[in-house]
């Protein structure tokens, strides 16, 4: 849903931008050097799909790309949720960190489904030109004899 203001301004993106900073600061130095390329690469892709899915859908000509971009930034947020989870359970982060993160995650969940409940409501680009348009090429001729195309 590009429009003259730029992604810079979409609140949610902001919000998802400023929550992976966090887990990339906060959280990943603390996990054990063990978890490097196990837990802690887990939550790092999975937090930074965040902002990185909402912005693909923002650039998107059409609202039902941005839809369908924001339910991944939505499931990258609950995979992000669960490995924070992992992590806490197994003593690699406080339950005072966890419980800070938790309600991050809660707000950011919100956002999204507001932002996913505006984008359907709106339905911005679905009168573009080429919004419902499709281009149909004629298949190529195939000749079963020569075993050619033409």
């Amino acid at each position: 849903m590009t429009d003259d203001k730029g992604l810079e301004t979409l609140q949610v993106w902001q919000k998802a931008l400023a929550f992976t900073i966090s887990v990339n600061k906060e959280i990943l130095p603390i996990l054990p050097a063990e978890e490097k390329w196990g837990l802690c690469n887990q939550i790092r892709r999975s937090s930074q799909s965040i902002p990185a899915n909402i912005a693909e859908g923002y650039g998107r000509y059409y609202y039902q790309d941005a839809v369908r971009f924001s339910y991944i930034a939505r499931g990258s947020l609950e995979e992000t949720f669960s490995h924070l989870s992992l992590a806490n359970k197994l003593g690699y982060v406080s339950q005072i960190a966890f419980d800070k993160f938790h309600k991050e995650i809660q707000d950011l969940r919100r956002m999204l489904n507001g932002y996913i409940a505006f984008l359907k409501k709106s339905k911005r680009g679905q009168n573009e030109l080429g919004s419902y348009h499709h281009i149909q090429e004629d298949p190529p001729f195939f000749d079963a004899v020569t075993e050619n195309y033409e």
